[in-house]
């Protein structure tokens, strides 16, 4: 049994296209682009829209239908710069960053845009982007061992004016940071966010993320997630929020939203899509519990990077609006969106969408609601 939040909305996050190849490992026609021009356009309609952050995807080098992409940092701050209200997340890798220079440039960003930066620390799936650089690909629970210090190096940085680190991967010795972060209530630092699926991911978010985003879910694998977090994160006297991934697909009809989804399925990129799933087990196999990532994704789930068709966004506003709200009362805090034609589906969801998701939340404030798995 799980009762979530519903004092406070749901707020909505959408991935940046700043990767070629859209969201979708499809050869279905995707109305998005990867370039700047686009995705300034898209990020001030997406803060008239509703959403409430952007998260920049990180991909280094070209794999897997993503031919071309730009650095995560350096187009957060761009976007940032673009918007009023947005907050911008900026994907991240321990081990091709240090925590100082990450702590520095993020204090930079978070001045400029008035306290709107932060970060999405990403342990790592990706074999290549770590040994053609020529850096070592750590065991599974060692990344996410070097992550969780990454975190401390963080806030320690942030929060501390001689700040003192000492651990296996990373030490710090009398480290004044100035400036520091803008200092907004209620936020100690810039938010830090991270994936992951496995027992080591579920831990280390319990005893140090401010965020844990999941991979697309059904009901009974949200419910799952939230218990284990926030039972880690009792031992510590921590709460941590939760985010959710999901491709979203809203049409006038179900029929219509639901062929939609048929296409993109029907159209994979099967050599890519193949490639990536063999990337990302690889990794997710690692996990000493078999609970990683992607280790019980199917062919038609990796066509969506995240697994973001079996959240199950897809059908009329009403359907949706319904959907999301559901989970919401199981603790989901955030919604991570993707799209098919970013700039008319992010104004469809604004208008259509939107509306009816806090009507519902209104409802829902009238009286207890108590959920069941």
């Amino acid at each position: 049994m799980s009762v979530g939040n519903i004092e406070n909305p749901v707020r909505f996050a959408y991935w940046v296209p700043n990767v070629s190849g859209g969201l979708v490992v499809s050869k279905i026609e995707q109305r998005t682009d990867w370039g700047y021009d686009y995705n300034r356009e898209l990020a001030v309609l997406a803060e008239n829209n509703g959403f409430d952050y952007a998260l920049s995807q990180v991909r280094y080098i070209a794999s897997y239908g993503a031919a071309y992409q730009h650095e995560s940092t350096g187009f957060s701050l761009a976007l940032l710069l673009a918007t009023q209200r947005l907050k911008v997340i900026a994907a991240i890798h321990p081990g091709l960053w240090h925590p100082g220079v990450l702590a520095k440039f993020v204090a930079t960003a978070d001045q400029l845009s008035g306290g709107r930066a932060a970060v999405n620390v990403v342990s790592g799936w990706f074999k290549d982007e770590f040994t053609k650089l020529g850096e070592p690909w750590l065991e599974h629970d060692e990344r996410y061992r070097r992550s969780e210090e990454f975190i401390r190096v963080l806030r320690e940085i942030w929060t501390s004016e001689h700040a003192e680190f000492g651990g296996d991967f990373y030490r710090l010795h009398d480290f004044d940071l100035r400036p520091k972060p803008v200092d907004v209530p209620g936020r100690p630092h810039p938010e830090i966010f991270q994936g992951g699926n496995s027992t080591a991911a579920r831990r280390m978010a319990g005893r140090v993320s401010d965020w844990y985003f999941s991979n697309g879910r059904d009901f009974d694998g949200v419910v799952e997630q939230i218990r284990d977090v926030r039972t880690e994160a009792a031992l510590y006297g921590r709460s941590v929020q939760f985010g959710l991934n999901a491709f979203l697909i809203a049409r006038d009809s179900e029929a219509e939203a639901r062929e939609v989804l048929r296409e993109i399925v029907g159209k994979a990129d099967r050599e890519a899509v193949e490639g990536f799933g063999s990337a990302v087990r690889q990794a997710g196999q690692a996990a000493p519990d078999g609970k990683g990532m992607w280790q019980d994704s199917e062919f038609a789930d990796l066509v969506q990077y995240n697994d973001g068709f079996r959240t199950g966004l897809i059908g009329t506003p009403e359907q949706i609006a319904e959907r999301i709200v559901a989970y919401k009362r199981l603790g989901v805090d955030l919604f991570l969106l993707g799209f098919l034609h970013y700039l008319e589906e992010v104004e469809y969801f604004g208008k259509r969408v939107l509306p009816l998701v806090r009507e519902l939340e209104a409802e829902d404030r009238g009286a207890p609601v108590r959920t069941g798995s």
